[in-house]
Formats: structure tokens, sequence, C-alpha cells
């Protein structure tokens, strides 16, 4: 009507820096598998790799804390801190490691066990190297001059996997199916890096065979 004021659009809101900035520094603790307890660089070095200001990268960590995907240590650092699993192993039953399933699992003989962990690992290999980031892949098993070792491998592998469920699985197999220690069995870092060099190269098929005796049950 000719008397009311004209009305106006609401200005677009655009993502702010600090935010964007925030997303990228948590894809790249993903991209390089880092976990709890890691160190991200000094301030310094982030703010000048990224092109930001000592501010903005600031506030972006101080976004990050608030999630809980960092902690800040004054004299330490940035650490990364573990996401939260939605639930304990020893759930009620919702999960995987409910009462029914993780007796029966503590019931049954350790070969077995053994087994069915391996024939679980295949499955989350079979998926990650399905994983359709090749970038991803690369940046999280490609070999980086490091001695591999199986617990960092499995949390790249199972991040790639996306597969939860499998996950929850192996959480409750692997409490009496523990992998062996690589100084223990020379061999296990060998299988390692071919488990690592197929999901790198995409091949599901042998991602998955290679998970054959990988916890010291019986291989081809």
């Amino acid at each position: 009507m000719p008397g009311d004021a004209p009305r106006r659009l609401q200005p677009l809101r655009r993502e702010r820096l600090y935010e964007s900035l925030a997303a990228h520094i948590s894809d790249f603790i993903e991209a390089q598998g880092l976990v709890g307890g890691d160190r991200l660089p000094s301030e310094r070095q982030l703010a000048a790799e990224l092109g930001v200001s000592r501010a903005t990268l600031s506030r972006a960590l101080a976004a990050l804390e608030t999630k809980g995907r960092i902690e800040v240590r004054h004299g330490v650092g940035a650490l990364v801190r573990e996401a939260d699993a939605p639930g304990g192993a020893e759930g009620s039953g919702g999960r995987a490691g409910g009462d029914g399933w993780g007796r029966r699992v503590a019931e049954s003989p350790v070969s077995e066990v053994v087994v069915a962990r391996e024939a679980v690992l295949a499955g989350l290999a079979r998926a990650a190297a399905s994983n359709p980031d090749s970038s991803l892949r690369v940046a999280m098993l490609a070999p980086d001059g490091r001695a591999r070792d199986f617990e960092h491998t499995w949390r790249c592998v199972r991040r790639l996997s996306a597969a939860p469920l499998l996950a929850d699985l192996d959480d409750v197999l692997a409490e009496h199916a523990p992998a062996p220690a690589v100084d223990a069995d020379p061999g296990l870092r060998h299988r390692l890096d071919v488990v690592a060099d197929a999901i790198v190269a995409g091949d599901a098929a042998t991602a998955a065979t290679a998970c054959q005796g990988l916890l010291g049950g019986p291989a081809d």
C-alpha cells in the first residue's frame, strides 16, 4: 500500500572466513589420519601456510575446540581429540556390543573369534578401497616414511570405509582377538602394507583377501 514502508531484502549470509577455515582444518585432520593426542602444527606455521591472520586462525581453532574436535593447551598447542562414539560397547543392545552378542563372543573359542574378526576386517578393507575419493585414500594410507603399525593403519581404514556397523563389530571382536604386536610378528608390517597399498589403488578384492591371516589365523 502507498503508506507502507518499502520492504527490503535481508542480506544473504555469507560463511565467515574463520568458519570455512575451521572446516578446512577439520578436513586436514581427517585426510592426515590424525588421532587423539596428535598435535597440529603451531599457530604461526598454520597461519603462514593457510595465508590467514593469527586472529582469524585463533577464532577457527576456538570454534573447533567448542565442537570438541581439538583441545588447545597453553605451552603445548592444539591437540586432536577423538570424536565421541555414539554410545559404548557395553550398551543395552543398541550397538553390536549388546549383552547377548558380547557374551556369545566371550564364550566362543579364540580361534573362531579370530576368523570372525578377520572377516570383519576384510569387509572394512573392501569398503575403504571402494571409497570414491582417491586423494583421501592416498592421503590416509600411502607410505609417508613412518613404520606402519596396526592401530594407526586400521583407524584410517575404518574412517575410509564409512561402515559404522562393521566398526562396532570389530570393537567387540577386538577385545577377544587383539592384533599381534608388530615386534612380535615380523610379517605383520608387510601384510599391513599389502592391505594399505590395495586400498590406495582402489583394489577392493585384494584388500579384502590380504586380511586373511592378518591376526594369525589361517592364510591362503
